[in-house]
C-alpha cells in the first residue's frame, strides 16, 4: 500500500511540474505579415544600446524613433519639440515597402534604397538586419500615448544642447559671487572627433551666432541622474551647473559654485533630416577659437567658428 501512495506520489509531483512549466512558458508570438506589423505600433524605439554587427545604417542609427505609415516612413531625428512634431511621428525621411515576405525595402531621401530582412522577435519588438552592412538593429514598438518622450528628452540633453547653432545668455541673477563665466555670453556644443565639445564667447549679446567670435574651448557632460553640466575647459578651468530645462528653448543654469543663476536661449535651431550625432566622428574638424594658446584668458586673435557647423 505504501509503494501504491509513494508512485501516486511521484506521479502527482511530476503532473504538477509539467503544469507549472506550461504556466510559465511565454505566450507563442503571433506572426503577421511584415506590412501590418510595422503598422501594429505607432513608433519604432531604436535601441541603439542593443545594436550590434560591422557597419551602420545611418539614418536607422541617428534616429530616435521610426515610424512607418501607409507607405510613408518617419523618422524622430531631433529632441526639440520631440512628442509634438509630426504628432509624435517626427518627419518624413522617406518612403517603405514590404510585399516580399520579411523584407523591407526603404527609400530614404538622403540615402536611397536600403533593404532589412525582419524578424519578429515579440509582439512588440522587431529586428533589422541589413546585409551590406551586416549590421542588426533592435525596435520595440509603441503607440504615441504611451511612448515616454519625457524620459528620451531627459536622457539624451547631452544631444539636445547640439540642436541650437548656439545659446545666449539671456539673463543672470544679481545674486551670487563674482566669477569668470560671467563673461562669457554663448555656448555652442558639438561632436568633435567622437567627444561632447563645447565652445564659449564673451562677445556682447545681440549678435547672430554666425558672427560670434570664440574665445574657450573644452569638453562638456550632462549627468543623466542629477542633471549637472560640467565644463571642462582646456585651459585647466572647471565649472559645473545645475541644469534646468525651461522648455526647448531655454535652459536655466545655476552656477553651483558662486550661486549665480543664469538662461541661455538656443539660436539657430537646426531641423535634422538625417543627424550625426551618435556616431563617433568629428563634424566639426574646421572649428577655431581665437584663443590659440586654449587658456581661459582673454587674447587678441578672434575667429569665428568654422562654416560647417552652421549647416
Amino acid at each position: 500500500m505504501k509503494a501504491v501512495k509513494l508512485l501516486l506520489s511521484v506521479f502527482a509531483l511530476t503532473f504538477l511540474v509539467s503544469c507549472s512549466s506550461d504556466n510559465d512558458s511565454p505566450p507563442p508570438v503571433e506572426y503577421i505579415r511584415l506590412y501590418d506589423l510595422l503598422a501594429e505600433y505607432e513608433v519604432w524605439y531604436v535601441d541603439y544600446s542593443k545594436s550590434f554587427g560591422t557597419g551602420d545604417v545611418y539614418y536607422v542609427a541617428q534616429a530616435f524613433t521610426l515610424s512607418f505609415l501607409n507607405g510613408t516612413m518617419y523618422a524622430n531625428n531631433n529632441l526639440v519639440g520631440i512628442g509634438e512634431t509630426g504628432n509624435g511621428l517626427g518627419i518624413d525621411v522617406g518612403t517603405y515597402t514590404a510585399v516580399h515576405g520579411m523584407t523591407l525595402t526603404t527609400n530614404h531621401n538622403i540615402d536611397g534604397r536600403i533593404d532589412f530582412e525582419v524578424r519578429q522577435l515579440s509582439t512588440n519588438q522587431i529586428e533589422f538586419y541589413n546585409y551590406e552592412e551586416d549590421v542588426t538593429y533592435i525596435l520595440e514598438g509603441f503607440q504615441t500615448t504611451t511612448f515616454n518622450y519625457d524620459a528620451l528628452f531627459n536622457d539624451n540633453l547631452d544631444l539636445m544642447v547640439q540642436e541650437y547653432d548656439g545659446w545666449e545668455k539671456t539673463y543672470a541673477s544679481p545674486d551670487g559671487d563674482i566669477n569668470p563665466f560671467d563673461d562669457e555670453n554663448y555656448l555652442t556644443f558639438f561632436f568633435d572627433e567622437g567627444e561632447l565639445t563645447f565652445l564659449s564667447s564673451i562677445d556682447e549679446t545681440g549678435l547672430d551666432i554666425g558672427e560670434v567670435l570664440w574665445d574657450y574651448e573644452g569638453l562638456y557632460n550632462i549627468d543623466v541622474f542629477s542633471n549637472i553640466l560640467t565644463l571642462d575647459y582646456d585651459g585647466g578651468d572647471t565649472e559645473k551647473f545645475d541644469l534646468t530645462v525651461i522648455n526647448d528653448n531655454v535652459l536655466e543654469m545655476f552656477h553651483i559654485s558662486s550661486g549665480t543663476t543664469y538662461q541661455f536661449t538656443g539660436r539657430g535651431f537646426n531641423l535634422i533630416e538625417k543627424r550625426n550625432l551618435r556616431k563617433k566622428e568629428s563634424a566639426n574638424s574646421d572649428k577655431s577659437v581665437r584663443n590659440g594658446s586654449k587658456k581661459r584668458t582673454k587674447v587678441d586673435s578672434r575667429t569665428k567658428l568654422g562654416e560647417k557647423h552652421l549647416k
